[in-house]
């Protein structure tokens, strides 16, 4: 047994293959950050911090003539959502019903994995993590309609290669800007969609939680984010109708290279 005690769930096993399943396909689909940054691990739930190879000198001395130093490491944080599901749900999945009620997971998914983004792209200031977008100079502000999008991304593009950060190049889009960019076409009915991803050589990804766009170069060691344990299911408690389960997941993220990315935002 380990620590999300699954073992102890009052769930069929006809019902936890169901409950995985729907995650997984779920979390396929809202999880953004991870196809446009490294992933590294996951390297297990008792995997605490990212060493940073870097050490600090203490303000005060243990003992006369004597230096200390404090190591620098990242800490990793832990996300979970709970959800509730019905037990006569659950109780019909044993019976063959393929297709019982996973509504509540579906919004624990939904939640979590736009977190997860959020804190690769924008930071999580309180959980110690530095965004994408926190930490790069770079700028382009849109302005005028959708057509102009490519030329934006464009100018992004020249950004880094000015900049001598090779491509292929990825590009995160908020739902907003998603919805603008599919919707419509250039001069001629040409897809913006087929126009960006020859600009950029390389992903095109909708990206939920996050605002505007951000083009990150797809060349490797620029952006990490480090997975202790990988998102899971837990069991938390039951009552006579009901079963609490959670989502839950611990991760760090760092960046390397703070140049390799380009925000693009709207004009106020």
């Amino acid at each position: 047994m380990n620590h999300l005690f699954r073992e102890l769930a009052p769930v069929p096993d006809e019902a936890w293959a169901q409950i995985d399943d729907e995650a997984r396909s779920r979390l396929t689909t809202y999880l953004a950050a991870r196809r446009l940054v490294d992933f590294s691990g996951p390297h297990g739930w008792d995997h605490s911090a990212h060493n940073l190879g870097r050490a600090s000198l203490a303000d005060e001395a243990p003992a006369p003539g004597v230096e200390a130093r404090t190591r620098q490491v990242l800490p990793l944080v832990e996300l979970r959502v709970p959800f509730t599901l019905a037990r006569s749900e659950l109780a019909d999945a044993a019976r063959g019903n393929n297709a019982i009620d996973l509504a509540p997971l579906d919004d624990a998914a939904k939640a979590i994995a736009l977190a997860e983004n959020r804190a690769v792209f924008h930071g999580y200031t309180a959980g110690g993590l530095r965004g994408i977008t926190d930490a790069t100079t770079r700028r382009v502000v849109t302005s005028g309609t959708w057509d102009r999008y490519p030329a934006h991304v464009a100018q992004g593009v020249e950004q880094l290669l000015l900049e001598g950060i090779s491509g292929p190049y990825g590009l995160a889009l908020g739902s907003d800007v998603w919805t603008g960019v599919v919707e419509s076409t250039e001069h001629g009915g040409y897809p913006l969609m087929d126009h960006l991803t020859r600009i950029l050589g390389g992903p095109l990804v909708w990206a939920p939680g996050i605002d505007g766009g951000v083009v990150i170069s797809q060349r490797g060691g620029d952006f990490v984010f480090e997975s202790g344990q990988d998102l899971s299911i837990g069991y938390l408690d039951h009552d006579a109708t009901q079963v609490t389960l959670y989502l839950e997941e611990s991760f760090t993220f760092r960046v390397a290279e703070p140049g390799a990315a380009v925000a693009i935002s709207s004009a106020p």
